[in-house]
């Protein structure tokens, strides 16, 4: 087993509803007991057209899956949802990124692990933190000291329930 990080998104929709599903649906490819999940947080869009704000989370899954498979299932819940692609940082119903699959690194044409923009990000940096206060990014260092480069992103800790 291996604990995979996820990174949750929705910023159009009912995207506190999409989010809590998607939450649920996750919570089934972990092993039981092991599964984590931080509160929501409100952050700006980076990137793409304007658009609305967006609901963010990360989530730990304890998984037998390999990364390939858990993408697979990540997308699949997405599809569920409406996820649509029509361009880059196009604003979505639900966007699930796979962050970190244990220490695995990857670097192919669908897949690279660690996430390759989430060291850079504070509304995922921060709900990692939550799970887990002491955690690394290979190759990157400790999410807390990169929190702390993100500058002046805005990220608002929002209520769960």
């Amino acid at each position: 087993m291996t604990f995979a990080y996820v990174g949750l998104g929705a910023n159009i929709g009912e995207p506190h509803r999409q989010i809590e599903a998607a939450i649920e649906e996750l919570r089934k490819l972990s092993a039981p007991g092991s599964f984590l999940v931080s509160h929501l947080y409100r952050s700006a869009p980076l990137g793409g057209p304007p658009q609305p704000d967006f609901l963010n989370a990360v989530a730990r899954i304890d998984t037998s899956l390999s990364p390939e498979a858990l993408l697979g299932e990540l997308q699949a819940i997405e599809d569920r949802h409406g996820r649509e692609r029509p361009f880059a940082n196009a604003p979505r119903t639900l966007d699930l990124d796979l962050l970190l699959h244990g220490d695995r690194r990857l670097d192919g044409a669908g897949l690279t692990l660690p996430h390759p923009r989430m060291h850079e990000r504070a509304f995922v940096l921060q709900p990692l933190l939550e799970l887990d206060a002491e955690i690394s990014i290979p190759e990157k260092g400790k999410a807390a000291a990169l929190l702390s480069a993100c500058g002046p992103q805005r990220v608002e800790r929002m209520p769960r329930g």
